[in-house]
């Protein structure tokens, strides 16, 4: 039951609104006209932005959430190049990167643009996911939505602030390039943009120009065009993907364990292994708090341990694993 919840709650959707778009304040000094423009353009994004995961959902609804002996299948033969089963897999964790990307509303880029940035990070995960690890598809590709969006974030921060008209049309480039990259499967060529746009050569190299103010960390580099800027970049103290979801796995098995002792036991034990992100307490510390002496403190983590342990040999596993 543990498995089906998880997943209802990484694939769920809540219902999104776009009614509360921050207000322009008349404060003095401000050019009316141009605060009620900037009023009329959000108004009009929004609107555009809900007819926009309306159809969306409505579209990416019809493909079925996976079981994960599906992942499994699925992803097995993902490794072994099959495209069929690469397009199924994306298709049926759409619905994920609407749920993550929501979080990321009024951060900078409409939020039809959020969800296209989060599938390219999708399709990352998919060609990344190693099944053989046993983990569930949807923790894995958190990681990927999550990184693509927020890098798309801060590319869209920008030191020089372009002219309304011309920023529109740079954005417009930019959308069209994602899009074209979903569809072919790489980094599409200038010219390739232009002909989707229906503008000149010319004029998409000068947009290309002024989206360009840093370097893509989606740039194919090395010979076998297999990995980017960022692959090679990332930093290498940081939490791996994989890293994350095992940490994710272990403690989810902690608080499971945890659940079998009572609420003094249970605390007792988080504060003395620093479970909650704090550090480890001493019995000393752990007695002051609960108005009790070391040694009663030190008896009680004892029983406590005793129980888990007893648990744990049930389910196969070593003490030492879990503390």
């Amino acid at each position: 039951m543990r498995e089906e919840l998880m997943q209802e709650m990484d694939h769920g959707v809540a219902e999104l609104s776009f009614d509360d778009q921050p207000r322009i304040a008349d404060e003095s000094g401000h050019d009316r006209d141009e605060d009620d423009g900037r009023a009329e353009t959000a108004k009009k994004q929004s609107g555009e932005d809900i007819d926009c995961v309306k159809l969306y959902l409505q579209e990416i609804g019809r493909t079925p959430l996976l079981t994960f002996a599906q992942e499994q299948e699925l992803a097995k033969r993902v490794s072994n190049g099959d495209q069929g089963a690469r397009s199924w897999m994306i298709e049926a964790n759409l619905r994920l990167v609407v749920s993550i990307g929501k979080r990321y509303i009024h951060r900078g880029l409409d939020f039809c643009d959020i969800i296209e940035e989060g599938n390219l990070g999708l399709i990352r995960a998919v060609e990344k996911f190693k099944w053989e690890k046993g983990y569930r598809f949807s923790t894995y590709a958190t990681w990927w939505i999550r990184q693509a969006i927020e890098r798309a974030i801060i590319n869209q921060t920008r030191t020089v602030r372009l002219p309304v008209h011309i920023a529109e049309e740079v954005n417009k480039f930019s959308r069209a390039a994602r899009r074209l990259m979903q569809s072919i499967g790489r980094q599409p060529h200038v010219p390739e943009i232009a002909v989707k746009m229906e503008i000149s050569v010319e004029k998409a190299r000068t947009l290309a120009q002024l989206a360009r103010e840093t370097v893509s960390l989606d740039m194919i580099i090395g010979d076998e065009e297999e990995d980017t800027l960022l692959d090679v970049i990332r930093d290498g103290h940081a939490p791996s993907p994989e890293h994350v979801v095992d940490e994710g796995r272990v403690r989810d098995h902690i608080d499971g364990w945890l659940t079998s002792l009572s609420n003094n036991e249970r605390r007792i034990i988080e504060l003395r292994f620093g479970l909650n992100n704090d550090e480890p307490k001493t019995l000393d510390g752990i007695g002051k708090e609960f108005g009790i002496t070391r040694e009663r403190v030190r008896q009680i983590e004892s029983q406590a341990i005793g129980r888990l342990r007893t648990l744990t040999r049930r389910q196969g596993i070593g003490a030492a694993e879990m503390l």
